[in-house]
């Protein structure tokens, strides 16, 4: 294959062949074709972009470049959710038992964090014993007798994608709506799935800034996955403020357990839900979404998702007793402070991307992808805007390493939080549902 000439008809903005882009993807993931020759075409895809038959083949070869699960049949639907990402977002673990719970089964493939985006399996690792790498084998094994599991994808699914997003985040190329569109969508059709709701987030800590850029992602995302065979649609959530009152990796898990014991905070709830209700819809297992929020609720307030939860756990290696034990502390890190209301005041603002930077600089999460992960350290009883905050009240807590670094952080929280005499306008959670 002459890959230079493909390089430069996407430079001059022409259109690849189907079999032109197999190829490529093909003869990448077998090492024949230089790792600077592909940044030079992630440039130009870039830059010139993809139409949706180059997509599509694009998403389709990445797919085929190494394992596809393959699930016996069964009456229960296979279904997944994917998030863009985002601070305090950990929908998925409380939503795959709640799905399974609901007659789902939910081979959830998730990632890991870069950056100041937390990542689902990073949060998986603090709790003890569980195991986030799994064969093949064993994902199918336990899709059909525990109903979920939330593990990384191996090495063999889509290692087209292990490649290529190693280098987009090298090249500066991971603002493509094509690259992000047939990255995420390879891997969910890897899982074979029948049904998939995405949560696609917008504001100053999302991927997307605006929401017009989020509905052009959810849009071509959805397109996409219509096209495959994969029944799909998205949710558009406003991520200018965090997702729940807690975000560190450990938090996130302990909030997660408090929405499956209905303690959770309410917007976490509500994503939770419909995010289930949804699927209910697309499976046909509901006949309205009214109808299926219903039921989602109903079993969610049940308990039976938090006894799945530790079925899914432990059937990952997770020791349910330290597991409890290390549930029953306030806190697992070595230095705790909070940031103190000055006034009595309304919170306006709650700034998500300050919260993750704070995280990420406590050791939460990555500068480089081989960076070392604390557990432990994050930011909890977050103040949401339009609550109010008496004179001393607490604005949020800080986990941290030791008292300096809880100083630091406490100071760069402060610029965080805007506090007004007056209630803010209360700005909803799920802006839109993008159907088709």
């Amino acid at each position: 294959m002459n890959f230079l000439s493909l390089i430069e008809a996407k430079r001059e903005g022409k259109i690849l062949a189907p079999e032109q882009i197999q190829g490529l993807i093909r003869e990448f993931t077998a090492g024949k074709i230089p790792d600077y020759q592909m940044a030079a075409m992630l440039m130009a895809i870039f830059f010139r972009g993809l139409n949706t038959a180059e997509t599509t083949a694009l998403t389709l070869a990445m797919r085929d470049s190494g394992h596809v699960l393959k699930f016996p049949k069964d009456e229960r639907p296979v279904v997944d959710k994917h998030s863009t990402g985002g601070i305090g977002d950990k929908v998925s673990l409380p939503l795959a038992p709640l799905l399974a719970c609901l007659g789902f089964r939910v081979p959830m493939i998730s990632g890991r964090g870069l950056g100041i985006t937390g990542g689902t399996l990073d949060k998986l690792d603090s709790i003890p014993g569980f195991k986030t790498l799994l064969p093949a084998a064993q994902i199918i094994k336990q899709v059909q007798k525990v109903g979920c599991v939330i593990c990384g994808q191996t090495k063999h699914m889509v290692p087209a994608d292990q490649k290529k997003y190693a280098l987009r985040d090298a090249t500066g190329t991971v603002p493509s709506i094509p690259l992000i569109t047939a990255s995420i969508l390879s891997k969910k059709l890897a899982e074979s799935l029948d049904a998939l709701i995405l949560d696609v987030k917008f504001g100053g800590a999302a991927f997307m800034q605006t929401k017009a850029e989020a509905r052009k992602l959810a849009k071509e995302m959805i397109s996409l996955g219509h096209e495959c065979g994969m029944n799909t649609r998205a949710i558009l959530s406003d991520m200018n403020t965090p997702l729940g009152r807690a975000a560190g990796n450990w938090l996130e898990v302990k909030e997660s357990v408090d929405c499956l014991e209905n303690k959770g905070p309410n917007d976490l709830r509500e994503l939770v839900i419909d995010s289930a209700a949804h699927l209910l819809v697309q499976t046909r297992k509901a006949k309205s979404l009214a109808a299926a929020r219903v039921w989602a609720e109903a079993c969610l307030n049940s308990g039976a998702p938090r006894a799945k939860w530790d079925e899914m756990i432990v059937a990952q290696g997770a020791d349910l007793k330290a597991f409890n034990k290390k549930l029953a502390l306030d806190s697992t890190a070595k230095a705790v402070g909070e940031l103190k209301a000055q006034k009595s005041s309304y919170v306006s603002k709650c700034d998500a991307r300050v919260i993750g930077q704070v995280i990420r600089d406590l050791g939460g999460g990555r500068l480089a992808k081989d960076s070392q992960i604390n557990y432990d350290v994050g930011v909890d009883k977050i103040a949401k805007p339009g609550e109010c905050v008496e004179k001393y009240g607490t604005l949020c807590r800080v986990h941290a390493t030791n008292a300096n670094q809880v100083e630091a952080a406490v100071a760069q929280l402060k610029t965080a939080f805007e506090i007004s005499v007056q209630r803010p306008a209360k700005t909803p959670l799920v802006a839109e549902i993008i159907l088709r």
